[in-house]
């Protein structure tokens, strides 16, 4: 009995967090770019405060203020390029920019590994900060403002996610990869996969920014990016023994575990929206 109350009650609080936090996404993106350029910039900044207090927690001295610093001087970046307020030319920038990390690290004393600790720096960036930064050119893609590609990537994302949680808890028996998540099941990624394509077809039907088969092939990037983004958090979660990248979202974890999807489908994303327009006749 007690276990069905929690199981309840973490549902609920899932839902009422998942609902709270789609709408303020939702209404920053449709409003207009600024408020989109705003909650996104936040949601980056708290995924990389998360992504260093996790590394921390395993013994990586990483240069947090810098890394995160850095992550928010790109997402800045790509904003303002393309909405072309500055030049493209300014992306050079970033080259000298985390180049300065080797420079900090001369004035650490008695660190043991000091280049293992540059290396994680490295990947909150890039692992973090660059996959927002790239959503900036999906969300210009048309040369102009167009909320519909985020609102409609995040939909299927999350129609994903929910249809996996939903058929993986009813119906999950087969493990998908237990080895890194035993609560992963096959029965969950085709649920996920079910709902998510219900939600890119109703989502092509009202949204004409994308032609129809690139929606679906988009919603295809997305299934298995979420799929690969929770196991590859799950590594990492693994690798530091936690259960949850934080408690910020209270049922859904920390920033981390909402967008780890994302974080490997965006690059997939923009490189399909980028080059598909040369496979048209």
């Amino acid at each position: 009995m007690t276990s069905s109350i929690r199981s309840y009650s973490n549902i609920v609080q899932r839902l009422i967090t998942g609902l709270a936090g789609a709408a303020v996404i939702m209404g920053c993106i449709v409003y207009n770019p600024w408020t989109y350029f705003a909650v996104f910039l936040f949601i980056t900044i708290m995924t990389m405060v998360e992504f260093y207090r996790l590394a921390g927690m395993d013994g990586m001295l990483v240069q947090k203020t810098f890394g995160t610093l850095s992550g928010i001087i790109i997402f800045c970046l790509s904003f303002l390029i393309e909405q072309e307020h500055i030049s493209a030319r300014y992306y050079f920038l970033i080259f000298p920019l985390v180049s300065c990390v080797y420079m900090i690290k001369l004035y650490k004393k008695f660190e043991r590994k000091p280049f293992t600790n540059i290396a994680f720096t490295f990947l909150g960036i890039f692992y973090v900060a660059v996959p927002f930064a790239l959503l900036n050119i999906a969300a210009f893609e048309n040369g102009f403002y167009n909320y519909e590609i985020m609102v409609g990537c995040l939909i299927i994302l999350w129609a994903s996610d929910t249809g996996a949680y939903f058929a993986g808890t009813r119906f999950g028996k087969r493990k998908l990869f237990e080895r890194i998540s035993p609560k992963k099941s096959w029965e969950g990624a085709v649920g996920g996969a079910a709902l998510a394509f219900v939600f890119t077809g109703i989502i092509a039907h009202y949204f004409h920014s994308l032609p129809l088969w690139q929606w679906f092939v988009i919603a295809i990037i997305i299934i298995v990016g979420g799929i690969f983004g929770d196991l590859v958090e799950s590594l990492l979660k693994r690798s530091i023994e936690i259960k949850d990248s934080g408690d910020t979202l209270p049922g859904h974890g920390g920033f981390l575990d909402r967008f780890d999807g994302l974080l490997i489908a965006a690059p997939f994303i923009v490189a399909f929206l980028e080059i598909a327009p040369l496979w048209q006749p």
